[in-house]
């Protein structure tokens, strides 16, 4: 009976039985009993409530989505705390089923605290105490995220999230979706969308509102991501949203319109893509600005083509289409095609569209027979909105 009786106990994690002194149970957790209430029939007091909280006091390798578990016997839970080895409390509720859950997932590699308080007859309440470890991942999911912390960016940029590892499962797909959080000033429709096995994307349903201040929060420590697979690091960042510019560059007119919430600004002569090198139709952003740089063909699969020095470079695609000073081709801006697919301009419209632009701002190109394909860098509005929402594990927007 003894060996069985301890056996019990140590299954049933740690336990609280309480009593009129209490003290430490054999696992090593603390116990108080308190009497609050008066002695029952024929001056004996009612029996306490018995408190068990799982993982047990020295579990190690938990995993960090578990949940807490506590249970009482003869009596009600009154109180549940979850504190980190700094003392720190984690966010969490009590659930119908007598288990507690973290907000967000508990990090992996970190020690916690529970400290439960159960009332029973008479108001007799009894406390217990446990201490655990979770596990220590063996594949461990990193990540990224842009546009920078700090930055000011057009109305087009989206959020992106970047991933150590392809995620391919629908269901480790929609948990990473329901880690991220978007917050927003003035609250939009918006919604992620997988971009590739290792990257998905925030775009709101139009075009960011003037002003608007972004916050978003991957909360990715301790998320299971796949079959030993964990985040370990949460991520967050702040941006605002600067004035609305949108330039509309025409292949047939050779002309690049610039507009400042709504008001033409600028209209710049262009040589777009000569034919056999057709530039990009569509609706692009201004993914990065660089002031110096060497283009090369061999980089687009041409080797020996061109290999050329640039200034006042505006990235409109991964594959290298850019907007940039083109000194060499002004004969033909504003009349003719003669680029090999980017948008050239004289050095100084190159310069002031350079200090002009906001990465994130929107650049339409029409008139050309080479259409823009999706995920030639960031190109969320490659997509209508349909299709957009289609790329949610989740399949439902997002109001922040």
């Amino acid at each position: 009976m003894a060996v069985v009786t301890a056996v019990l106990l140590a299954i049933a994690g740690c336990t609280a039985p309480g009593g009129p002194q209490g003290g430490p149970d054999k696992s090593g957790s603390e116990q108080r009993g308190h009497d609050q209430g008066g002695p029952g029939k024929g001056g004996q007091r009612p029996p306490a409530a018995g408190l068990t909280i799982t993982p047990a006091n020295g579990a190690k390798k938990v995993a960090p989505d578990a949940g807490i578990a506590v249970k009482a016997t003869g009596g009600r839970v009154t109180q549940v705390t979850v504190t980190d080895a700094k003392g720190r409390a984690v966010k969490g509720v009590m659930g119908n089923d007598g288990t507690w859950r973290p907000q967000w997932p508990l990090r992996p590699s970190a020690t916690y605290t529970v400290r439960a308080q159960a009332t029973g007859a008479g108001g007799r309440q009894v406390t217990a105490t446990s201490t655990f470890t979770t596990l220590k991942p063996k594949r461990v999911l990193e990540s990224g995220m842009a546009p920078l912390d700090g930055e000011k960016v057009g109305v087009g940029m989206p959020v992106q999230l970047l991933l150590s590892r392809p995620i391919t499962s629908r269901k480790a797909r929609a948990a990473i979706e329901r880690s991220l959080v978007v917050r927003m000033s003035k609250p939009v429709e918006g919604a992620w969308s997988w971009v590739s096995d290792r990257e998905v994307q925030f775009r709101p349903r139009e075009y960011w509102p003037v002003g608007e201040k972004v916050t978003v929060v991957a909360h990715l420590a301790g998320l299971r991501a796949g079959p030993g697979l964990w985040g370990t690091k949460d991520r967050s960042l702040t941006f605002t949203v600067g004035p609305e510019h949108i330039t509309k560059v025409s292949a047939k007119t050779h002309e690049a319109v610039v507009r400042e919430n709504g008001k033409v600004v600028k209209t710049i002569p262009v040589s777009l893509g000569r034919p056999g090198d057709d530039s990009y139709s569509g609706v692009m952003i201004a993914q990065e600005k660089v002031a110096d740089m060497v283009m090369d063909s061999a980089t687009i699969g041409k080797p020996g083509e061109y290999r050329i020095k640039t200034k006042w470079n505006v990235r409109m695609t991964y594959s290298g289409t850019f907007f940039h000073a083109a000194p060499w081709s002004t004969g033909a801006q504003g009349n003719s095609n003669v680029s090999h697919g980017c948008v050239n301009a004289s050095p100084a419209d190159a310069r002031w569209f350079y200090d002009f632009t906001q990465r994130g701002d929107i650049i339409e190109v029409t008139g050309t027979s080479r259409k823009l394909r999706f995920g030639n860098g960031p190109t969320p509005w490659a997509k209508s909105w349909e299709d957009w929402l289609a790329g949610s594990a989740l399949g439902k927007p997002v109001t922040g």
